[in-house]
């Protein structure tokens, strides 16, 4: 496809590695006019998503220099200046710096899309499953509340190692300082990416055009005590014809928050943190270089460290966890250019993320530990790609995405302390296919159809323990004129059992009958109940569909809007199926419930869950007095229903003094969870410890000169806790996010570049909802909707020269 208005671009083309960056060129930097005017001429989307024209070289070291080079990345679609079917949520550097946020763990809380639960800071005293609990201190992606496994993240197009012990990835662990910006596809992406982008992907995409040394500092606190933070920064970077560099360094170091400095968690015995304290260390180098005019050298290398405290009490004494995660990638590829605007990628790539958990139990006699754990990841993979046109179309050029690839995943838990060692590892082959076929351009001038395009993609893997799956994606983008454009995609995605799951210790439980439910049964009967992991689980699959609406009117240029509406039928989820107190009671466990079992089946269960065996009954062992048989070990048995709209605006204009941008956006949800098909259907969103139904976020930024203020409002609909079958609704929350930013110009080469940014989150200090816990020493708030930090300010000074 060729653009008028980016003719003289000069390109290297850099194909997605490794998970699917969409294509990466170097091109001279085009005016925002001239991109304004090409999206319009031949995008017609108006989205901010410009398809630059590439040439199968990239530019001479006459044509260009390293501050002419620009990264164009479509995330979602591995065609080269391709468009994704799929909305897309774009926040770049600027965006960031404007709205105040530290890191990328704040960024992806202030999407709405986003659920707050999983790994994530201040998560506690959640009753939801092990996935919602800060582990690592780390920062997680969960589009659409499927779990932050269910959601994948990628740096640069490549997959990071997992974090913990779930399929999460630390998105925190990436500096910031390095980011040019975030793009996140809440859509289904499987065919695009492979497993675990069933609630979408975010890529976090480097800045390749640093020029200098920037050094930054940034303390903050809340103003209720607590949280005192202090960040140190530096990042240098350079430039050359035909490559470039940048590295960063950061060093941060945040105090607890304790229960005692709240007066809603006052009652929790101390110490009791709500928020654990931390000390984290990052450091990422990124490097390309062009080979001649035929090829593209690149490294992305990350290594991060991060230790935190944090306490739980327990009657007269109290838990100090002290967990310490190392996370390192290091990523390789190379792109060649072969003619007729073909490329051809291989890359791989190595990450580890381990995190060792010590816990001490303080009481009157002493400190003793307890636990030293390590969850181990490992991952490992290498991939080749090939893209370029196919053949001519009506509306432009089709044009191909294949290739093939092999990724290999492990899981350790390793106690030092007491416990049993399990893990295990996963291999997958994997190969894909796309296809974008443009059939009608602006430039043909047809009424009723400015532009038409459909989208195919599928991939297949091949996985070394539960087999064959495959994803398929369709899509079209259709402009009715210059001022609408309609998205649809429909596609299969799926995310294959956590390593966890699989290997997890196998435990099993003898039960007095009574104590599970039982009625009629001898006093002295028993039941045996399977815990741990299942080695025979198969892949969580789920069916897709995304439509949406994007109003771009060019009477209003500055003025855009989306709206979109999405559908996910999330089939053989892996639970733990059975409520053990009702096991026997409830009718909707039967399928899990094997009444009088022969010695035979006794005897397999204890064979196969010979890790440990827990006699809670108080008498001997019998094998005859085994009534029943409970499976209530990881299995794939829930289906999920999750639907909603999403609703985004921006409008950008200029005022007298300076220029103001609006933007917002608002997402509602409705999700709702059936165990097995025996019992009945039960609400997710709108629940403790489950999305809100209704997330918002709204605000303004002004700029005049070296002035930026910004304002932004966060919304979160009330949720529902249950006890038993007594309900009740909380309140919702609304806070204030205000940021007041200057710079002021280098004065020739003796003073820097510098500027200063003042920040206040929650600048209102609205408390958090609460609720009554159903256990105890749970904090009287849901951690995983709502901040207990309060009003947190903070001032940050950056120099550059």
């Amino acid at each position: 496809m060729k653009t008028s208005a980016l003719r003289n671009a000069i390109s290297i083309a850099l194909f997605a590695t490794l998970s699917g960056n969409a294509g990466i060129a170097l091109a001279r930097e085009p005016t925002p006019e001239a991109t304004r005017a090409d999206a319009e001429q031949e995008d017609g989307a108006g989205q901010g998503t410009t398809a630059a024209s590439s040439p199968s070289k990239p530019a001479s070291r006459k044509e260009a220099t390293a501050t002419e080079l620009e990264t164009v990345t479509v995330t979602g679609t591995r065609i080269r200046g391709g468009t994704t079917p799929s909305p897309v949520i774009a926040i770049g550097s600027e965006q960031i710096r404007q709205e105040g946020f530290a890191d990328l763990g704040a960024v992806i809380r202030s999407v709405p899309q986003n659920f707050r639960g999983g790994q994530n800071p201040g998560v506690i005293g959640a009753a939801a499953g092990v996935g919602n609990q800060d582990l690592t201190g780390g920062a997680s992606l969960n589009l659409r509340g499927l779990g932050a496994d269910a959601s994948l993240t990628l740096l640069n197009g490549r997959r990071l190692a997992y974090d913990g012990f779930s399929q999460a990835v630390d998105i925190s662990a990436i500096p910031v300082e390095a980011v040019e910006r975030l793009e996140i596809v809440p859509d289904g992406a499987s065919a695009i990416y492979g497993s675990d982008a069933v609630g979408g992907v975010a890529n976090v995409i480097l800045k390749r055009d640093f020029d200098g040394v920037a050094l930054g500092v940034r303390h903050g606190g809340a103003t209720d005590g607590g949280l005192g933070t202090r960040e140190y920064s530096a990042i240098a970077g350079a430039q050359w014809a035909s490559g470039g560099l940048i590295a960063t360094f950061k060093d941060t170091a945040s105090d607890p928050l304790y229960a005692r400095q709240r007066s809603y968690t006052r009652h929790l015995v101390e110490p009791y943190t709500i928020h654990g304290g931390s000390n984290a260390r990052s450091g990422l180098l990124s490097i390309h270089q062009a080979v001649a005019e035929v090829a593209e050298l690149r490294l992305d290398a990350l290594r991060t460290k991060r230790d935190m405290e944090r306490y739980v009490s327990q009657g007269a004494a109290y838990y100090r966890y002290t967990p310490d995660t190392s996370i390192t990638l290091v990523s390789p590829s190379i792109v060649f250019f072969v003619g007729s605007d073909w490329s051809l990628t291989l890359g791989g790539t190595h990450g580890t993320d381990e995190n060792i958990d010590e816990r001490y139990l303080v009481s009157a006699a002493g400190s003793r530990l307890v636990t030293q754990t390590c969850h181990c990841n490992r991952s490992r993979s290498y991939e080749i790609g090939a893209e370029g046109p196919v053949f001519a179309t009506g509306g432009g050029e089709a044009r191909l995405a294949v290739g093939a690839g092999s990724r290999e995943d492990a899981f350790n838990y390793r106690p030092r302390v007491a416990g049993t060692s399990y893990g295990g590892e996963e291999r997958a082959r994997s190969a894909y296919a796309e296809l974008s076929l443009p059939v009608v351009a602006p430039s043909m001038g047809m009424d009723g159809i400015r532009r038409l395009e459909f989208s195919a993609a599928l991939r297949g893997e091949d996985y070394a323990s539960f087999g064959a799956v495959t994803t398929p994606k369709l899509g079209v983008i259709y402009d009715p004129n210059a001022h609408l454009t309609f998205k649809a995609s429909w596609g299969r995605s799926f995310k294959a059992p956590t390593l966890l799951q699989r290997y997890q210790d196998r435990m099993a439980y003898l039960w007095s009958a009574s104590a599970v439910g039982a009625v009629g049964t001898p006093a002295d009967a028993t039941v045996l109940m399977s815990y741990g992991g299942n080695a025979d689980l198969q892949p969580e699959r789920a069916r897709t569909w995304s439509a949406s609406l994007a109003v771009h009117p060019q009477a209003l240029p500055g003025l855009e809007a989306e709206v979109t509406w999405f559908d996910i039928d999330y089939a053989d989820r892996v639970v733990e199926p059975v409520s053990y107190p009702q096991a026997l009671s409830n009718p909707a466990y039967a399928e899990f419930v094997d009444r009088a079992p022969t010695p035979e089946q006794v005897a397999r269960l204890l064979a196969a869950y010979n890790s440990a065996f827990y006699n809670l009954t108080g008498a001997p062992y019998d094998p005859a007095k085994v009534v029943a048989i409970i499976r209530d070990q990881y299995v794939n048995a829930a289906r999920q229903r999750i639907r909603g709209v999403d609703l985004s605006t921006s409008y950008r204009f200029d005022l007298e003094r300076g220029q103001l941008a609006i933007r917002g956006s608002s997402s509602w949800l409705d999700s709702t969870q059936r165990t097995s098909a025996g019992q009945p259907v039960n609400a997710l969103a709108g629940t403790v410890a489950n999305p809100a139904r209704f997330n918002g976020r709204i605000g303004a930024v002004w700029m005049s000169g070296g002035l930026t203020a910004s304002a932004f409002a966060n919304h979160a609909s009330g949720v529902t806790s249950r006890r038993g079958t007594v309900s009740s609704k909380g309140a919702s929350f609304t806070t204030l996010d205000t940021n007041l930013g200057y710079e002021i110009a280098a004065q020739g080469r003796v003073f820097p570049a510098m500027s200063f940014d003042l920040s206040v989150q929650n600048l209102l200090n609205r408390a958090p909802p609460l609720y009554a816990p159903a256990v105890a020493t749970y904090v009287p708030y849901d951690a995983t909707n709502y901040s207990a930090i309060g009003r947190f300010v903070s001032a940050s000074v950056s120099m550059r020269w």
